[in-house]
């Protein structure tokens, strides 16, 4: 059910971003095929289990090295792999240069941490997706907002799903208004000029995900930014744990249920 104002062109735009996720995280290798995130430092002899081939950081640190055979049934941009290859941090699971038969090893590189991460179409989490719980459409969570850039990014260091401390860099804080009352959310500025927030609330744990992300669009000149909450979403870890999400920053718990957006995932 949605809420009596609730245009209907923003209702039908809502369900087609729903339907949107659903197909993003649920495709070969979106989010629910992340099959292994593996570290380098924690293999120094190169040996990944359940990985073929040898993987270790190049001597300036600036690349990984692989080492593979032939036996290691391994392709390397689409060719079968034997010898040494050195390889530059991957866009995604498209732009992996390795892959072994449908699995593509994706390298990754973290402030300066190097990992190869493993997308599998068949792993258990894709095969077990069974869809994405939402809060019904509100045209009460569409709220005006306005972003304050700081004067200078500021990095401070939160934990992460992994149970790591990382850097996050912020850009600004993201203000609006629900019910009388201003909320604000410190939310990082992507390379696009687009937002992101990570936020819990009152329901975070219990009647959704721990947290949550959301994603507003680059703000206008004026700093004039529309907030959509029912657009929140999950972030990739709850698809996956093999992925490194941030936490909230502090002071990025709402005071309130928002009962918008993605709750959980569905699983059969």
């Amino acid at each position: 059910m949605t809420s009596s104002t609730t245009p209907p062109d923003a209702v039908q735009e809502w369900q087609e971003w729903r339907e949107g996720r659903r197909a993003a995280v649920s495709g070969p290798y979106g989010p629910l095929a992340l099959a292994g995130t593996h570290w380098l430092a924690d293999h120094p002899e190169g040996r990944i289990e359940g990985l073929p081939g040898r993987w270790t950081v190049a001597a300036d640190g600036a690349a990984v090295v692989l080492v593979a055979t032939p036996e290691d049934g391994l392709t390397v941009d689409g060719a079968p792999a034997a010898g040494e290859f050195r390889l530059d941090a991957d866009a995604g699971p498209a732009a992996a240069r390795v892959a072994r038969g449908a699995r593509r090893l994706v390298v990754l590189r973290r402030e300066g941490l190097w990992a190869v991460r493993d997308f599998d179409p068949d792993a258990p989490t894709r095969r077990a997706f069974d869809g994405i719980d939402a809060y019904p459409h509100d045209a009460r969570w569409v709220r005006p907002g306005l972003f304050r850039p700081y004067a200078e990014r500021r990095t401070i260091q939160v934990p992460n799903a992994d149970g790591q401390e990382r850097g996050f860099v912020l850009g600004g804080e993201l203000a609006f208004t629900l019910d009388g009352d201003e909320h604000t959310l410190q939310v990082a500025v992507e390379p696009d000029g687009s937002l992101w927030a990570v936020l819990a609330d009152a329901t975070s744990g219990t009647d959704s995900y721990r947290f949550r992300f959301l994603r507003p669009p680059a703000p206008a000149a004026d700093g004039t930014v529309p907030v959509d909450l029912n657009r929140t979403l999950l972030p990739p870890c709850a698809f996956a744990d093999h992925f490194i999400c941030p936490f909230p920053p502090p002071g990025n718990t709402l005071p309130f249920a928002l009962r918008a957006g993605e709750r959980n995932i569905l699983v059969r």
